[in-house]
């Protein structure tokens, strides 16, 4: 019975704060929501509803406009699993007769008949057993549906659609839609992280933030208190006068520049559009993390997110740049904003809380951790490699690598901090400048090279200020690691800069 209580009041708390992160956009005059709802929606579906205007819409990862986003939270306190049987029984969300996946089937009718146009998210701490796991696209939470429509009746895949197609009653063309428009979020944050990030979109739209020290979170109970009043749905003018009738307001503050996102994969929470001024959508070059054209990264993909970053940068003297992308996108738009533009930059980095550094945002301190570096010699080819890891020890990966595939390689250079490597090892913007400028301080030392290829284990930040630095390391070629193992499980070409 206490594991229901707590289990039930931090689902609930969840619940609540993801209502707040997506209603306080209703204050932002340039984010794209219309209406927010709790406990509104389609059952099974209908713990938030956020509901968008067409023009700057988040898109799905195929490009297409997201009007509807509907999201259930389903939260344990202890830890357990599910597969794709547990859609069809109704056990599963403690319904009495109806599944959760006929809850998607209707929501999905009445919203998206095509298949298209409204997303249905299950938001779950529980891990999601195979075939289904292997069928989660971890950057879009959605399903992959080449993999799910592949193979005949007798294969795994194949048993997957029959149970679901006759649980539905419906043919493979239907559920198709239905599976294009289902999400499985199991990247659910802690409640104190979640905390971190609403305070930050709260500060940015106007609204009180909640102290840390504070107990409890003030927001929660409001929306206790709204649930007992039938005040379950929000457009821009009922949630502000909301705002002010709970003296949530506190105004904005000093404005930093245009905020500019770029994304080449889809946040499981928060949509890039819905915190930037404006955004690029490189989502439809890639199919998960995977460009759909291998040959395409400086044909199609460059061109694009050139045109963009430089078209913002002559019109703001000051740029924040959020990035949701692949680590070649941070490390060429820096190579394009470098340390000659003159532009006053900031780059939002998710690493321990959610901020935007910048090359002085701290003053220099002598405990952060410093760069170890050592070159190894594989052979006498006139190119070099830079293995570069903060947040994870890459060098045996890249040594394996480099030695299978790149023979023209004849140094590899690894640059490691001298403490463990962890998601919290860089400190702030100043601490990733200080060491992107220790690693081109010592490229340089070592000459110039026909092509450095460079591997990169670290915060996005990092990334873009060794980006800044690209003249002195010279053309470059970086490298994607493939984070969900779909296909080599090791290392790909990225971006060349250069």
């Amino acid at each position: 019975m206490a594991d229901a209580v707590v289990a039930r009041q931090q689902g609930d708390d969840f619940q609540a704060r993801l209502f707040w992160l997506n209603a306080a956009l209703l204050l932002d005059e340039n984010a794209p929501v219309r209406r927010v709802s709790f406990e509104t929606g389609p059952k099974a579906f209908d713990d938030v509803v956020v509901e968008y205007a067409a023009k700057g819409a988040p898109q799905d990862h195929t490009g297409r406009p997201i009007l509807r986003d509907h999201l259930q939270c389903k939260w344990h306190v202890r830890p357990g699993d599910f597969g794709y049987e547990q859609f069809v029984d109704p056990e599963f969300t403690k319904g009495t007769s109806v599944s959760i996946l006929k809850r998607v089937r209707d929501a999905q009718v009445a919203h998206a008949p095509d298949g298209e146009g409204a997303r249905f998210q299950l938001v779950t701490n529980w891990t999601a057993k195979d075939p289904l796991r292997k069928l989660i696209l971890n950057q879009t939470n959605s399903l992959d549906l080449d993999a799910l429509f592949k193979g005949g009746p007798q294969s795994t895949m194949g048993k997957l659609r029959a149970a679901w197609a006759e649980h539905l009653a419906i043919d493979e063309d239907e559920l198709r839609k239905v599976a294009r428009t289902l999400g499985i979020n199991l990247r659910i944050r802690s409640g104190a992280d979640l905390r971190d990030h609403l305070n930050d979109r709260l500060a940015r739209v106007g609204m009180k933030p909640v102290a840390v020290s504070e107990p409890g979170f003030s927001y929660d109970d409001l929306i206790r208190k709204l649930h007992a009043q039938g005040r379950k749905e929000f457009d821009r003018n009922s949630f502000r006068d909301l705002a002010k009738e709970a003296n949530l307001l506190i105004g904005r503050g000093e404005s930093a520049g245009a905020t500019i996102g770029i994304k080449s994969f889809m946040h499981p929470i928060d949509n890039i559009e819905a915190r930037t001024d404006e955004s690029l959508n490189l989502v439809p070059f890639f199919e998960g993390r995977y460009l759909r054209d291998e040959s395409g990264w400086n044909s199609a993909v460059y061109p694009a997110l050139r045109d963009f970053v430089l078209e913002h940068a002559r019109k703001n003297d000051s740029l924040r740049v959020v990035l949701d992308a692949h680590v070649s996108l941070s490390y060429a738009i820096g190579a394009m904003l470098d340390v000659k533009s003159g532009k006053s930059l900031q780059i939002e980095q998710r690493t321990d809380g959610r901020r935007f550094w910048s090359r002085d945002d701290v003053p220099p301190d002598a405990s952060w951790p410093t760069l170890d570096i050592a070159v190894e010699t594989l052979g006498p080819g006139p190119e070099r490699a830079i293995a570069v890891g903060l947040t994870h020890d890459l060098a045996g990966d890249v040594r394996k690598y480099v030695v299978a595939n790149l023979p023209q390689v004849g140094a590899l250079t690894i640059a490691r901090l001298n403490a463990s490597a962890s998601q919290s090892s860089v400190k702030s913007g100043a601490h990733a400048a200080a060491l992107a400028e220790a690693l081109a301080a010592h490229a340089r030392a070592q000459g110039r090279f026909p092509c450095t290829h460079i591997f990169v284990s670290a915060p996005n930040g990092f990334t873009f200020f060794l980006g800044q630095l690209h003249q002195t390391i010279g053309a470059s070629t970086v490298y994607e690691w493939d984070f969900d193992g779909r296909r080599t499980g090791s290392y790909s070409e990225g971006l060349q800069v250069g």
